[in-house]
């Protein structure tokens, strides 16, 4: 299993960013995907994640703190997920990782606890000046 992480950079207050983490070595299709970040001195957080699909439909949940802001969405064709980030602030400056999960079902294995998930990514750094 292996996720490839990228897009961070630096940006202003107010700008947007999309995250990319591209997967292989797994059936990519069977897993609910997921982004963490995490702080300088602060511990790893949950940020989103998005569940296997149910059809064409996967579900998405996110943090309070990035709701209405963030989107992520998965491509199960290009075996990629994303984390689109708009109105971004200083607060989100981090490491974002992304990480999968075997999911039995799309409304099981849904969880936004980083020690649940098995795979990661290698990490980006997302800094927001103000």
């Amino acid at each position: 299993v292996q996720l490839q992480a990228s897009g961070g950079g630096l940006v202003q207050a107010g700008d947007s960013l999309r995250l990319s983490c591209a997967a292989s070595g797994f059936n990519f299709n069977n897993y609910a995907l997921a982004w963490f970040r995490q702080a300088p001195g602060k511990e790893r957080e949950f940020v989103a994640l998005i569940s296997r699909r149910r059809g064409t439909t996967s579900y998405a949940y996110y943090a309070d703190s990035v709701k209405g802001r963030f989107t992520i969405s998965r491509d199960n064709t290009e075996k990629t997920v994303y984390l689109q980030m708009n109105s971004l602030k200083s607060e989100d400056t981090a490491v974002y990782y992304c990480a999968a999960r075997y999911s039995r079902h799309y409304d099981a294995d849904n969880t936004e606890v980083a020690s649940e998930y098995s795979s990661w990514g290698q990490g980006t750094l997302v800094t927001v000046s103000s």
